[in-house]
């Protein structure tokens, strides 16, 4: 069973890629969440920090490899998963890990540029692309919003 998880913490290390048999990329990265907590004059201290070990597999992986480093703070969205081993004595282990689905900068602190990446393989292999292709020079973006009949669902 897997639960849905959300942290926000600082990359311990640059994260590190490997690829599968199958040639499908995975990016592995440890990222501390630091604990506050109260302090008895009422402010905020420091309480120490959570490392979480985080998966990333795909473009995703690729991407997190190629633009994060050590040190950069992040916001990671996925599936809390444990994973059961033994250890040299034969002990049983269960160890949490994070499969990530999303992994973004924490613009609390920083500033950050975007660039989009796009499809890995020829376009017309591309199926389900969410962006669509660049207009031509001097054409506006198509808008939306243009044709609507009913005022925005928000």
């Amino acid at each position: 069973m897997t639960t849905p998880i959300t942290i926000v913490g600082a990359l311990g290390a640059d994260p590190e890629i490997r690829f599968a048999k199958s040639g499908k990329a995975v990016a592995s990265f440890q990222v501390a969440v630091n604990r506050r907590k109260r302090d008895q004059s009422g402010g905020w201290v420091d309480d120490g920090a959570d490392w979480h070990s985080v998966q990333a597999w795909g473009t995703l992986a690729e991407n997190v490899a190629e633009s994060l480093t050590k040190g950069t703070r992040v916001i990671v969205t996925g599936r809390l998963e444990s994973r059961e081993w033994e250890d040299r004595e034969g002990n049983k282990r269960t160890s949490w890990e994070i499969t990530a689905q999303g992994v973004g900068v924490d613009l609390s602190f920083a500033t950050a540029t975007v660039t989009r990446s796009g499809p890995k393989r020829p376009p017309q292999q591309a199926q389900g692309n969410q962006f669509a292709a660049t207009p031509p020079q001097g054409e506006p973006p198509a808008d939306p919003w243009a044709n609507a009949q009913s005022e925005a669902p928000f």
